[in-house]
């Protein structure tokens, strides 16, 4: 007997995540809840270690957002298994409902409804008893997901050079030299065909600052200037590899970016 369904919630105020899981076991009495994550970060690693097959995020939390880390959670899911279904999770937010209702993403509203959460459950029971072939279902998340735009925010001023600092020696990096800016820890390694730096900064911050003309973000953690893509070889698993100039290592796009390397 296979056993039953397996859930993830995802909620910075504890009181909350112990109200809708109250209110999940007494509508869901299958499911099973692991132990609820306080952010995205800790929803990331949970969902990848554990594989769960409903993640209910919510969408405001430290670290990393419950977009950002349903994002992060299917670039790094495993190709062969099938993908969990999410359940955005929000206070009464205009522009999450327009962009969840638009690409049929399902989310609860706080203070969540008992009968919007049945209704909720309903459909997720019809879903897991139709779940189609892995690799299928990851494109259907990917192409959702993806579709959701990011918040307009204040616009940024845009960075044309970069202040990296060495001991005592600060190194002007014209942005223009820069091939892709990497995530790594706390700092942002800021990579030119020359040589690299360590900046304080995050790649949140950095991205508004950037042409996206020019600068494409082609996994969480990788921003790339795109002239300096040479060539881009696709995986099985939905992942694009990427090979520069000037530069002898191979970056990897995740699958959530590999719309950007299809042919024109």
């Amino acid at each position: 007997m296979s056993p039953g369904p397996r859930a993830l919630i995802a909620e910075d105020e504890p009181l909350l995540a112990a109200a809708l899981a109250a209110e999940l076991a007494a509508c869901w009495p299958g499911l099973a809840l692991l132990p609820p994550a306080p952010d995205g970060a800790a929803a990331l690693a949970a969902a990848l270690a554990h594989r769960p097959d409903v993640c209910f995020l919510d969408i405001r939390m430290p670290r990393l957002d419950g977009l950002a880390a349903a994002h992060a959670i299917i670039e790094d899911w495993p190709h062969d298994v099938p993908p969990p279904l999410m359940v955005f999770v929000t206070a009464h937010d205009e522009y999450a409902l327009r962009a969840f209702e638009a690409q049929a993403l399902d989310y609860l509203l706080k203070p969540v409804e008992q009968g919007r959460l049945a209704a909720c459950v309903a459909r997720l029971i019809r879903q897991l008893g139709d779940r189609r072939e892995p690799a299928a279902a990851l494109n259907n998340v990917v192409a959702q997901l993806r579709a959701v735009p990011a918040p307009a925010g204040v616009g940024a001023p845009r960075l044309h050079v970069i202040r990296a600092q060495a001991g005592e020696v600060v190194h002007l990096v014209p942005v223009e030299e820069v091939l892709y800016f990497a995530a790594a820890d706390k700092y942002l390694r800021v990579v030119t065909a020359e040589r690299e730096h360590l900046i304080r900064l995050s790649l949140r911050d950095l991205l508004p600052r950037l042409d996206p003309q020019r600068f494409w973000q082609v996994h969480r953690g990788l921003v790339v200037q795109a002239r300096h893509i040479l060539a881009a070889r696709r995986e099985e698993t939905g992942r694009v590899l990427l090979t520069l100039r000037g530069r002898p290592e191979t970056l990897v796009a995740s699958r959530m970016f590999a719309h950007l390397f299809r042919g024109m």
